[in-house]
């Protein structure tokens, strides 16, 4: 039968609804009420199916729920009465009470927390079933519990098939609203709101694709990967059969997403208007997003000229350079690493002799604009200021890393099998980005999840006898070259010809919809491309007027991973760790993969890590010229020589392994800054290793050390020991200041954690020492380091690397509210240098001390000074408030929000530090 529900008669004689206040308007991924559910009650474990070796020890959590679709009525009633459509919500309180119920936690209360993840259902569990299209070959069983589908099929087609139409069931509404983001038309098919500006204007500035670019991608990826490339081919068609076919069937049915009503492309009484159907090139617009987004490690060339300049002119050349380096932690030896061995993985380090540098000439570094013949609100000021966000966001060397891993070896568990416990950090969207399934049919096997609308495989998961997981890994892929201008602005020298520059555009243009109210406006987006990637900034090098470009080793191979995610949901291929790296390597995109069986774990970091040239730096641009570009350099595949599967960092039946998008492995660099002494990945590392020391690791201790951390406010438990050392070197004597290391002491000894007082208190316990740290980071931070660096410099280095990322504040690319924290900030900086001031041993130190000088007794006067504004400073200006929270209100404003990307809105949890999809996994046996 048909997922639907029953039209109601009152929204029914509605042709307008009335205006609902802007639930698209929080639809940026980069820019991005009710009370906490009873945890899911334990339902009766299924009969292990034959194919199932984790003797119901799998489990898996996905908020807020699996349906993200919902009809026009259920909008309505959603917006009116905050009621809520069938399994829209009921994974959320389950995931928000492990917060404050995981310090009891047993293996037996797991599945309070988490769902089983066992293959199959019982029937006394089956909440419906249905056979999409009428076919025979495949049904659709969905469960009491949560509503996950699982697909069987006989034919591999029919499984395809079926997968693409619960897809469409789950996810229709967002997988369409992605297409237009990867296509950059979000603002015509969803309205004009600046957030929507901002989000179609960073994804079209690096994947700025034409159709005919789409369709080649495809056509590359077929070509090249023989038998499993056709493979891939037929269910990617299969799978696309099933999405129109739920759309043909929702339509005619019209029980399509109300969204479409509110948008303005069906009309609620007629049903005029039409939901296009998806074409293979939708897949892969989508695939640009979400290889964008968590993927691709690299960038920030420019950025990192410029603060190297302002550092030369602060130190002069040699000293300057020295410092700026020391700032980098290209290869910090505290840095905590995934492969702890001692295993060296060179990649991305400093060539001894450096050579085709193009540093920019000091003050003449402009971004290219990308938006041209702006009109209404497309010119706005929101507007500008949404396209000065995207760009920032875009360009930065900071990619926001997410997601984290906690793997133990059987050796050290009290089963003797490995334990598990990872997920992706995707942030928190409704619906969410991802959606859950279960997949069997010829030569498929999996269940886990999958991003909506490329579900035809399980991306994140586990399989018959195993379970894989991933991190975003930050490996330098990207890089920047200078291409020195000729006859105007728009022709450039490729190998001493002067060449014309391809443009790109896409015209938009929106207006008034009942689901946005934004006024009318257009813009056009432009996009000079070049053989080295699209131009990004202009300037001037030794007086040349140049531009500088972009190129990036997956763009053109957006589809090419499919591959690797077939692999992964073969039964018949991986079946041991040495298989399971195989499939991974078969990934361009730049991931940490973790693997667990019932005897082994194994760790592979994938990416096609481009061959440079001999003495080519990749932190800097270097000249577009063939002595400097990637060895066996295609331009017109965007192909080359890349490092082979060796060099890549890692590991079989390593002790554990744990990854918070920390550095991989000894002299294996990251794009990214900030992987020095204090990480937040010491969090899951102290923890951990503390664990294995002692022993009998299980599925809840290993649960609780995730838990722990995830609740952990870094700084406190890293960086304030130090500091409080310095400020009570001497007795304090100011009150002020006394009273505020007395309560930052009774913080960090209660365990420095971000916590309410009670379940649903919505109260933080020491909540006055939290808000005095919180105010207190920046100050001390800029006290520190300004007088030393001088401005120039520190403001260069704040833009390689911001100075903090508390759950409050708005940063990464879903802004506030979006639970990740900690990954990029001063913290290690701030660790190296107060310890070097103490007199304590710093290994990797900064090339200078800053904290007064290198004074004890200064540095802790400047420390008192900022400790004692910042404890004056009130709870309302720390927290300034926001359209959720009031000003002052410290649970709220660290509170994750579930980011309306359609008509469905969710409450307000309390803050995680968290993967968003996470497993907890202990195979019993192996096939």
């Amino acid at each position: 039968m048909q997922r639907r529900t029953r039209h109601h008669a009152l929204f029914d004689k509605l042709r307008t609804p009335r205006r609902l206040p802007g639930f698209l308007k929080a639809a940026s991924v980069c820019a991005l009420i009710a009370g906490l559910l009873s945890p899911l009650a334990q339902t009766p474990a299924a009969a292990a199916a034959s194919n199932d070796y984790c003797g119901g020890q799998c489990s898996d959590i996905l908020p807020p729920g699996e349906n993200g679709n919902a009809t026009l009525a259920q909008i309505l009633l959603n917006q009116a009465f905050g009621t809520q459509p069938s399994h829209a919500e009921d994974q959320l309180g389950p995931y928000a009470n492990l917060a404050t119920g995981y310090s009891t936690l047993t293996d037996a209360k797991i599945n309070t927390f988490f769902n089983d993840a066992s293959f199959g259902v019982a029937s006394s569990q089956v909440a419906s079933t249905e056979s999409p299209a009428g076919r025979s070959d495949v049904t659709i069983v969905r469960d009491k519990a949560t509503g996950v589908p699982h697909i069987t099929g006989t034919t591999r087609y029919g499984t395809e098939f079926g997968a693409g139409y619960a897809a469409a069931e789950d996810r229709l509404w967002l997988m369409d609203v992605f297409r237009h983001v990867g296509r950059g038309q979000l603002t015509t098919f969803a309205g004009g709101v600046a957030s929507n500006q901002g989000l179609e204007q960073e994804f079209y500035r690096n994947a700025p694709y034409t159709e005919a670019d789409l369709q080649a991608q495809i056509d590359n990826a077929v070509a090249n990967n023989g038998t499993r490339g056709q493979q891939a081919l037929a269910d990617a068609d299969a799978y696309l059969d099933g999405i129109n076919s739920y759309i043909d069937a929702s339509d005619s049915g019209r029980y399509f997403p109300g969204e479409y009503v509110l948008t303005g492309h069906k009309d609620s009484i007629t049903n005029a208007g039409t939901i296009d159907h998806f074409k293979i090139t939708d897949l892969v617009a989508l695939a640009s997003v979400i290889g964008t987004l968590f993927g691709s490690g690299g960038g920030g060339e420019v950025n990192n000229a410029i603060s190297l300049l302002a550092a030369q002119e602060q130190y002069g050349v040699t000293e300057g350079t020295k410092v700026w380096e020391s700032f980098r932690e290209r290869n910090d030896p505290e840095a905590v690493l995934t492969v702890h061995n001692g295993e060296s993985f060179p990649y991305g380090t400093k060539p001894s002799s450096p050579q085709g540098e193009a540093l920019p000439d000091a003050g003449s570094v402009t971004t290219e604009p990308l938006v041209y013949n702006a009109t209404g609100t497309g010119a706005d000021q929101s507007a500008s200021a949404a396209s000065a966000a995207a760009t920032a966001t875009a360009l930065s060397s900071a990619k926001r890393g997410m997601s984290n891993a906690l793997v133990v070896s059987g050796k050290y568990t009290a089963s003797g099998h490995p334990i598990a416990v990872f997920g992706p950090q995707t942030g928190y969207f409704a619906p969410q980005l991802l959606m859950l399934q279960e997949i069997q049919g010829p030569g498929i096997s999996a269940r886990g999840a999958s991003f909506a609308g490329l579900s035809m495989y399980v991306e994140l998961g586990r399989g018959q006898d195993y379970s894989w997981s991933a991190t975003t890994s930050g490996q330098d892929i990207i890089d920047s070259y200078a291409v020195e201008l000729c006859q105007d602005d728009y022709h450039y020298l490729y190998h001493g010809t002067c060449t014309a520059m391809d443009k790109v555009e896409q015209a938009n243009s929106w207006k008034p919809t009942t689901a946005d109210g934004t006024a009318a406006g257009s813009y056009t987006m432009r996009v000079w491309k070049t053989k080295y990637g699209p131009v990004e900034y202009r300037a001037t090098v030794g007086g040349k007027k140049v531009a500088y470009t972009t190129l990036r080793s997956s763009y053109m191979h957006e589809a090419d991973s499919i591959i690797g995610f077939q692999m992964l949901n073969d039964p018949s291929y991986v079946n041991s760790p040495g298989t399971f790296q195989s499939a991974v390597q078969h990934i361009n995109y730049t991931f940490n993969w973790f693997y667990a069986d019932s005897s082994h774990t194994a760790y592979y970091n994938s990416g096609d890590n481009p061959v440079r040239a001999s003495g080519v730096d990749p932190e800097f641009p270097v000249w577009g010229q063939a002595a400097y570009e990637w060895q066996n350099w295609d331009p017109a595949t965007n192909t080359a020589d890349y490092t082979p599967a060796s060099q890549h960092p890692q590991s079989v039946d390593q002790d554990y392994y744990i990854s918070w998008n920390n550095k991989q492995a000894l002299n294996y660099t990251t794009a990214s800054w900030g992987d020095g002494s204090v990480h937040r990945g010491n969090l899951l590392d102290d923890r951990v290793k503390k664990l294995v020391a002692a022993g009998g690791v299980t599925r809840s201790s290993l649960v609780k050390a995730m838990a722990d951390a995830s609740l952990t406010d870094l700084r406190a438990e890293d960086v304030l020991p130090d500091l409080l050392k310095v400020i009570n070197s001497s007795t304090v004597t100011d009150s002020t200041a006394a009273a505020a290391v007395t309560k930052l002491q009774t913080w960090l000894t209660a365990g420095g954690k971000r916590t309410e007082t009670s379940a649903g208190s919505k109260t933080y316990a020491n909540s006055d020492a939290i808000r005095i740290l919180d105010a207190w980071w920046p100050l001390l931070v800029k006290a520190e380091f300004q007088p030393g660096l001088g401005d120039d410099l520190y403001t260069a280095l704040t833009a390689n690397l911001p100075v903090d990322e508390a759950p409050w504040a708005a940063h990464g690319p879903t802004g506030s509210h979006a639970g990740s924290s900690y990954q990029y900030g001063w913290w290690s900086y701030v660790d190296k240098d107060v310890r070097s001031v103490l007199g304590q041993s710093v290994s990797g130190p900064l090339a200078e001390q800053y904290c007064g000088g290198g004074s004890l007794s200064s540095c802790r006067d400047i420390l008192i000074s900022t400790l004692k504004t910042a404890a004056g400073t009130s709870a309302s200006t720390v927290y300034p408030g926001d359209s959720l929270c009031s000003a002052g209100d410290q649970w709220c404003a660290d509170s994750i929000v579930q980011r309306t990307l359609g008509g469905i809105k969710h409450y307000n949890i309390s803050w995680q530090n968290r993967p968003t999809f996470q497993q907890v996994v202990e195979y019993t046996s192996h096939r």
